[in-house]
This record gives structure tokens, C-alpha cells and sequence, in this order.
């Protein structure tokens, strides 16, 4: 079986380091490269042909969010996870509107950070619980409309709002599987159909949109 091949964008040594070996470590997961900086940007993507790019915000030239803007321009297939110390709901909303995956601390642990990966290659959004807190209030400060408020959704089943509810409080997949007593992929399956009713395609279209319409 072919392995999940992950790139990795970070400009602090150690913590490059640690990734790729913690990657490197965990079964179907490939580190083929780290890099401190994106200044050979299009050439990494064209020599590796990556299936996840882990990104750093914060490197010298080209910055975090400029490289996955590019990177979800030129290569659509291509997952981008940001992974940062910074959690300012600008720069978190501005990474979001790169077209970044999920978005995640540093600070989370190794388990947390390949629980990360690993759902956003089965196409989640994940985020950490104080990084989807602060997405939401971001939306709620500043108005964000981000789903038209004209699209109504169609009514979820009660497993749905469930989820849905436990997603709103920043749980990921796996966690919420564990508190529902049911397995990772029906969750997986639940999402993709509330994300299809309410008319969205990532986890902070839904977060708006659910606290739009009031339906938590």
C-alpha cells in the first residue's frame, strides 16, 4: 500500500526535525521532504507531487498563507495543514481564506498532530477546539458572511445535529466517534451529508452557517 506523502514547510530546525521523524514513525505516513522556507516552492510541489503539505505561517520570504494560496491555485488535490504558534483570528482567518484545510497548534501533542493529518487527507477540516472557538468569534465580530443566507439548509437527522453540535465545540472526528460510540468513518459519512444539507464545503462554512441559522 502506497503511503501518505507529506511535505513538510517549517523554518524552525527542531521542530522540522521532529515532524518528519514523528511522521516517518506512524504507520501509512510518508515525510518526503522538509523544508525551512517555500523560496523553491513550485519546484518541491513538481519534484514530490506531495498528498498533504503541512505549513508553517511565519518563514522568511514567501510566508504560510501566500504558499498555500499557491498551493490551492495549482495543485487542488493537494491538502494544506497549517500548523502554528500564532493563534491571532486574523492571520487564522486569512490562512482559512487561503484555502488551508484545518488548522492546528504546535502546541497540540504528536497524537493530536497525526490524528490531524490523517483527517484531513479523508478530506476533514480539522481544528483545534480554541482554534475553532476563535474562528467563530472572529465570524461573529466581524460579520463574515461567508454562506448565503438565502440557502436554506434541509433539515438534518438528530445524529447530524449531534455531531454537528459536538464540531461546533471544536471536538474532531475521532473524539466525537468516542462520545457518540460510533466509528470514525460513520462519522466521516455524517459530516459529508450535513456539510451537502447545509450547502457548505469545510468546517468553518458550517460553523457560520449552523450559528446563522440557529440550528445547534
Amino acid at each position: 500500500m502506497e503511503k501518505i506523502k507529506v511535505i513538510v514547510f517549517e523554518d524552525n530546525q527542531l521542530i522540522r526535525d521532529a515532524l518528519g521523524t514523528i511522521i516517518d514513525a506512524t504507520p501509512d505516513f510518508r515525510c518526503a521532504a522538509a523544508y525551512a522556507g517555500c523560496s523553491r516552492l513550485e519546484q518541491n510541489m513538481e519534484l514530490l507531487k506531495p498528498d498533504i503539505v503541512l505549513m508553517d505561517i511565519e518563514m522568511p520570504g514567501i510566508n504560510g498563507i501566500e504558499a498555500t494560496g499557491y498551493i490551492t491555485r495549482n495543485y487542488p488535490d493537494v491538502k494544506v495543514l497549517i500548523q502554528t504558534v500564532f493563534d491571532d483570528p486574523e492571520r487564522i482567518f486569512r490562512a482559512i481564506c487561503a484555502g488551508a484545510s484545518g488548522y492546528i497548534l504546535k502546541t497540540d501533542s504528536p497524537q493530536r498532530q497525526m490524528e490531524a493529518l490523517r483527517e484531513v487527507y479523508n478530506g476533514g477540516a480539522p481544528m483545534s477546539p480554541s482554534i475553532a472557538k476563535m474562528v467563530l468569534q472572529f465570524f461573529t465580530r466581524k460579520n463574515v458572511i461567508l454562506v448565503a443566507p438565502e440557502q436554506s439548509a434541509e433539515e438534518l437527522s438528530l445524529r447530524e445535529k449531534e455531531i454537528l453540535s459536538l464540531m461546533l465545540d471544536g471536538h474532531n472526528y475521532r473524539h466525537i466517534a468516542e462520545k457518540l460510540f460510533i466509528s470514525y468513518e460513520t462519522v466521516r459519512t455524517h459530516v459529508k451529508s450535513i456539510y451537502r444539507k447545509l450547502h457548505v464545503a469545510s468546517r468553518a462554512e458550517a460553523i457560520l452557517k449552523a450559528t446563522q441559522q440557529g440550528l445547534r
